[in-house]
């Protein structure tokens, strides 16, 4: 009997949100190690808010909306607000009924600025790599570390002369409402001189000498080799010297069995004898790649002559993966925040987010 194409309209239903999400689907699994992370941190959720004043969003929920949102790379507050009002999965994951209204774009966005407080992405991704079930996934010996250029959500007709009669004045409006035209031919501009009317922390920064300059933030990573799974994650102001000051910082508060040695892979970058010294006095073995183009080497036969070397050398480029997920599939390429507290936040809870789409098939098959 062929059916009607006819939409029934009953005054009364009822949708059970936990029947309508397929028991393999790969959310449960993420979504029972958040709520477990969620738990260890809620003594830091409390202390950013206050006692007394209207309720405002759950901070759970909020982080779980976040979360979806780098998930699926939706790159406005206001697109997901509207894919939160009509799929059932994001309702589920979050935690929402099917009748509880969702939030306005502005609140969304406002309550989130409470989350910059108390390094709360930061504990988020600690709890997370705290679970026993992912603990046994990682190792404690063999780590990588990199980093990567995140454009930042400013113009270059914002970096202006810092001493400018007017400097923190935005250009003047052309025709039709845009920005003013400016000549930057001929025109010598660098960190010390000039600044972003429109994101001071950013600075100007050129990966390569054949490369165009930016405006940028460096985010960092530290990686263990085993699984490949991010287990610290740093954004700082760019400069030349960034990346090592922050691999040396990471690898401090790295928790090591009983203080024994361990190794580090890097690329050629980190190839500097100041470098170097600093992982030996650490206790860490530099499998650093070596630099010879034009100079010598920090590292010697005594660090590459052992198949450890080599394995990290050709182990270290999965790091690449974390950079590529959360550019890509993220879109954290170019962020879309103001400011180093606010960038790091989101850097750091998107690294947290790869680690959650990566855990369930590794806890399936480990």
């Amino acid at each position: 009997m062929r059916g009607t194409d006819e939409r029934s309209g009953e005054l009364f239903s009822y949708v059970d949100l936990e029947q309508r999400l397929p028991a393999r689907h790969p959310l449960r699994a993420i979504r029972g190690l958040v709520n477990e992370a969620l738990a260890d941190i809620g003594p830091g959720l409390e202390a950013v808010y206050s006692r007394i004043g209207r309720p405002s969003i759950a901070p759970e929920k909020l982080l779980r909306a976040l979360l979806l949102q780098l998930f699926h790379g939706i790159r406005s507050e206001r697109q997901m607000m509207e894919r939160l009002n009509f799929d059932l999965s994001f309702r589920w994951f979050v935690g929402l009924g099917i009748d509880d209204p969702v939030w306005d774009a502005s609140t969304f966005s406002k309550n989130r600025e409470r989350l910059l407080d108390g390094e709360i992405a930061a504990r988020f991704l600690s709890a997370i790599l705290a679970r026993p079930q992912v603990k046994r996934l990682l190792s404690s010996e063999h780590f990588s570390v990199d980093g990567t250029l995140i454009e930042a959500w400013c113009s270059m007709k914002s970096f202006r002369p810092k001493n400018e009669a007017g400097g923190d004045e935005p250009p003047a409006d052309g025709p039709g409402g845009r920005n003013g035209e400016v000549d930057f031919r001929g025109t010598r501009r660098s960190n010390d001189t000039h600044a972003s009317t429109t994101d001071p922390d950013a600075r100007l920064y050129r990966k390569s000498p054949g490369a165009g300059a930016k405006l940028c933030y460096m985010g960092h990573v530290l990686m263990e080799n085993r699984n490949g799974l991010a287990v610290d994650a740093e954004t700082t102001r760019v400069a030349g010297f960034a990346e090592r000051l922050t691999a040396v910082a990471m690898l401090d508060d790295v928790d090591r069995p009983h203080g024994s040695r361990i190794t580090l892979a890097a690329d050629r970058a980190y190839d500097t004898r100041d470098f170097v010294a600093e992982l030996r006095d650490r206790r860490v073995t530099p499998h650093v790649a070596q630099n010879v183009s034009g100079r010598r080497s920090a590292i010697d036969g005594r660090t590459t002559r052992h198949p450890g070397y080599r394995a990290s050398i050709r182990i270290r480029k999965r790091i690449e993966e974390v950079f590529g997920w959360v550019k890509s599939a993220a879109g954290q390429g170019k962020t879309r925040f103001r400011g180093l507290a606010r960038v790091r936040f989101a850097f750091t809870l998107t690294i947290a987010a790869y680690n959650l789409v990566r855990l369930p098939k590794l806890l399936e098959t480990g």
